[in-house]
Parts: C-alpha cells; sequence; structure tokens
C-alpha cells in the first residue's frame, strides 16, 4: 500500500491539467510546485541539520538571476535553458558555501540573524547594482525552454510537468541523501552537535554541505521561476518569501519529505490560487450586492495573517507539523510521556 500510494498521486498529478483546462489555475499549480522545490532546499539546512536559516530567499534570488545574466539581451548571452539549471544550481550551492564557512561556527538565534542579514543584502545589492541586474526594474526578455524544437513559451502546462519531473526527480534524490552517510550525520547534529563531534563527525563540512546542497536547490527553482515568468526583479525575492518557505516547512513537518511536500502545496495553493481567486469572488459579490468595501477588498494583502492564523492553530494543536517525521514527534512529545508514567507511579 506504501508503493501504490505514491503512484496513484503521480498518475493522478498527471492528469491534472487534462481536467483542469483553466491556464490561471495550471500557473498556480506550477508556481506551487517552485515552492515545494524550494521547501526541500530548506528542509535540508533545517529539517535534516536543525540549522536555523531565515534568508532562503536569497538563494533563490542567485539562482534565477544567474539564468537571467546568462540568458536574456542584458549581456547578449543566450545559453541553453538546460545547461543553466545545473549552472544555476552549482552557482546558488557556491553562494551556499560562501554564506555557510564564516557563519557555521554560529549556534540557534546568532546564525539565523546571520542568514537574515545574507537575505536582506542579496535583494539590496541587485536594487543598487542597476548598470548590471537592472535595478528594481530587474530583466525582461529572458530566454524561455525549447524541447525538441518546441517551445514552451508563456503556456503554463508544459512548466507544470516540468516542475513535476523535477520534484520527482528531487525526491529521489534527497530519500537516498537521507539514509546515506552525510544524511545520517545530519540527522547526528541536529539531535546533538557535540555528541556527533564526539562520534568522529566532521560538524563543519556537514553544516557546509547541508547549506550548498539546500542553496543549490534553491538555484533550480530560481531557474525555472526565472524562465517561467521571462523577467526577474528584487521585489520577488524579499524577506516575506523566506516566511513563506520557512511557513510551508512548519506547517507540514520538518524532516519528513511528505510533510514538506504537503505544508508547501497549501501555502502555495492558498498564496497562488485560493486568496486570488476568493478576493475576485469577495469583488464580484460586492459588486453585485452594491458593498463598496467588498468591491474593493484585496485578500492577498492579508495573506500573512491567514498564514499566522493557521501556523499558531498548528503550533497549539499540533506543534510537530501536520506529517511529521517519527523522530521530531517523539522528541516534542518526550516530556509528555515521560511525565505520564510518574503521575501513575503516585
Amino acid at each position: 500500500m506504501k508503493r501504490v500510494l505514491p503512484l496513484v498521486i503521480i498518475v493522478a498529478l498527471a492528469f491534472v491539467p487534462l481536467l483542469d483546462r483553466n491556464a490561471s489555475h495550471i500557473s498556480a499549480y506550477a508556481d506551487t510546485g517552485g515552492l515545494v522545490l524550494l521547501a526541500f532546499g530548506l528542509n535540508i539546512i533545517v529539517g535534516y541539520t536543525g540549522l536555523l536559516a531565515l534568508g532562503f530567499a536569497a538563494f533563490f534570488a542567485i539562482g534565477a538571476y544567474t539564468y537571467a545574466f546568462l540568458a536574456s539581451p542584458q549581456f547578449g548571452i543566450h545559453l541553453n535553458f538546460w545547461p543553466m539549471i545545473g549552472v544555476s544550481a552549482a552557482v546558488a550551492g557556491l553562494f551556499g558555501l560562501v554564506l555557510g564557512a564564516p557563519t557555521l561556527r554560529l549556534r540557534g538565534d546568532y546564525l539565523a540573524i546571520v542568514t537574515l542579514g545574507f537575505g536582506e543584502i542579496v535583494p539590496q545589492v541587485l536594487q543598487n547594482l542597476d548598470k548590471w541586474t537592472g535595478g528594481p526594474d530587474g530583466i525582461a526578455g529572458i530566454d524561455q525552454p525549447r524541447l525538441f524544437g518546441f517551445g514552451f513559451g508563456f503556456n503554463p502546462v508544459p512548466y507544470y510537468y516540468l516542475y513535476l519531473a523535477i520534484i520527482l526527480v528531487s525526491l529521489w534524490l534527497l530519500n537516498n541523501l537521507r539514509h546515506s552517510r552525510i544524511g545520517r550525520s545530519w540527522m547526528a547534529i541536529r539531535e546533538d552537535e557535540l555528541a556527533a563531534a564526539h562520534m568522529g563527525i566532521n560538524t563543519t563540512t556537514a553544516k557546509l554541505a547541508a547549506f550548498s546542497l539546500g542553496a543549490a536547490f534553491a538555484g533550480v527553482a530560481g531557474v525555472l521561476f526565472a524562465a517561467k515568468l521571462s523577467t526577474v526583479s528584487p521585489s520577488g525575492f524579499d524577506f516575506n518569501t523566506s516566511v513563506m518557505i520557512l511557513a510551508a516547512l512548519v506547517l507540514g513537518g520538518m524532516g519528513n519529505l511528505p510533510g514538506v511536500i504537503t505544508g508547501a502545496v497549501i501555502i502555495g495553493l492558498l498564496n497562488f490560487l485560493i486568496l486570488p481567486q476568493a478576493t475576485n469572488w469577495v469583488q464580484t459579490l460586492g459588486q453585485q450586492m452594491h458593498i463598496a468595501v467588498l468591491a474593493s477588498v484585496d485578500l492577498n494583502q492579508y495573506r500573512f495573517l491567514v498564514y499566522g492564523i493557521i501556523l499558531v492553530t498548528v503550533m497549539l494543536f499540533r506543534p510537530e507539523g501536520l506529517i511529521p517525521s517519527a523522530t521530531r514527534r517523539a522528541e516534542l512529545h518526550a516530556e509528555a510521556s515521560s511525565g505520564a508514567p510518574a503521575q501513575a507511579d503516585g
């Protein structure tokens, strides 16, 4: 049953564009796939290794702008999309090493503040270096993928299938990575870094690998994002994006791939589909009923309020997330479990 269910889900997802012909819906599903890839990357850093990173959108921006620099009229360079997936992933991974090398001696809140600063610096640099980056307006006219002579253009369906294919490959890779030697090292560091070091694990190398691989996933998501929109600008990579990725992780269950996917899908659909659609419905209702407040409401402005309500509710009633890993569930419920026998003895 455990093997049949994933196959059923994959087949069902493959038929979604055939059942839902609304292009805006398919585009929202594709954008949700991008959030899944970003959540995969942050899960390596936060979920597997236990490092708190708050500026993850910076690596997303680096991947997107790498493709924009090398596949647009900006510098007259037009490299092929497919090898650029690997190039952008490598560049983002390199920046992960650059950030990680001097900062991984920090822990907890201090590491979070440093990564937050990095996340704020990158969009500001992209905005101020307007000679190369286009400034606040960004870079337009980015090349879009072609496969066997077929151009993707602005049709969201090919991008949907591309996201789906890359997510499946990423799942296979991450599942093998989790059970590999480096994956077990990450788990050991998350549980107790000092104990892991005494067991012979090179914690510095393991944490650098986590930062680099996590950043590489963000780089891949950045390439797909830039190609789909055919434009990038610094405003798309601000702190709000980092919060959205982290919220998806906390909601679904850190350290567990099914939970990560679930959280990313919920947050993604809420952001890209449900709130925009709800805004249209409320505005239409307000126009028909001649209620000015409803006719001018924009629910997209309240998306972080909605995220906050969801996260507070989850933290109160299911702090380990919707689909947590067994280890994290045991960690969060250890106190309650150990307290039960004591009460019974009394």
